[in-house]
């Protein structure tokens, strides 16, 4: 049992890119368990399988804060017929991630996450063509404006790919605002990472944007270059992978603290 725990939920998507690597090159397994419950103990719910609870690769019990994100947890073991995906688990992939690599070190990964705010997807706009400097100020621009409204970060903005250095209170007052919990924090580096943008993890964590929005946000230079060129089924597959993590990101960010 403990080889299909390394292999299921070792595979952090704290780094999301390497996990669908590594969840692609795993042998699949055969479902060992019949039954999959939800038991409350002490700090939280367990996931169970045949009454055991589940456990990182190191033997630490999967503690979930919420019998909701429990739910969808167990969900996904139940949801294995045959055989076992690790690919179509993204919430246990990322809770193992937490347990074994956040609980104890929640400031790093948000400091982690802080490192993003100077060099933001956001501040860098196209210089050619106008149309898609125009579609990335419509999805960006909102969530900068409330930055320097709501968050009292004005940052800098510039066209091309040449760094900017962003002012040192705009980068401190936006770190102020990330959350302190392990569980969301480790759900917002995988938004940071998959986005390549901490401003829009920070604005789907204050309901500034929705899942969908911060999405599209992410992804105006790809869509715009889908519209011109049409789709590559291998950015497609690529693109679908990494909204699996995302998702899973915004399931614990969501419910992780209700």
């Amino acid at each position: 049992m403990k080889e299909l725990f390394d292999d299921v939920v070792g595979q952090s998507p704290l780094d999301p890119r390497e996990s669908s690597r590594q969840s692609s090159a795993t042998p699949k397994r055969k479902r060992f368990y019949k039954d999959v419950g939800v038991a409350g103990g002490e700090g939280g719910f367990t996931v169970t399988l045949d009454g055991k609870p589940i456990r990182t690769p190191s033997q630490a019990i999967v503690t979930i804060p919420t019998r909701d994100l429990a739910h969808s947890i167990a969900a996904e073991w139940d949801a294995q017929v045959d055989i076992i995906d690790p690919l179509k688990m993204p919430l246990t992939r990322l809770a193992n991630s937490i347990v074994q690599g956040v609980i104890d070190r929640a400031d790093l990964v948000a400091d982690d996450i802080a490192k993003y705010f100077g060099s933001d997807l956001l501040f860098y706009r196209a210089e050619f063509p106008e149309a898609l400097g125009a579609k990335q100020g419509e999805h960006w621009d909102p969530v900068l404006r409330w930055a320097a409204d709501d968050l009292g970060a004005h940052f800098i903005l510039a066209q091309g790919i040449m760094p900017v250095r962003q002012p040192e209170q705009a980068l401190a007052n936006a770190r102020a605002r990330l959350p302190t919990d392990p569980w969301r924090i480790g759900a917002l580096h995988v938004v940071t990472t998959i986005t390549g943008s901490a401003l829009l993890a920070l604005a789907l964590h204050e309901s500034i944007y929705d899942a969908d929005a911060v999405w599209a946000a992410a992804h105006v230079d790809e869509d715009w270059n889908a519209s011109q060129w049409g789709i590559d089924e291998e950015v497609a597959a690529r693109l679908a992978a990494r909204r699996r993590d995302f998702d899973a990101a915004v399931k614990v960010a969501r419910t992780a603290g209700k």
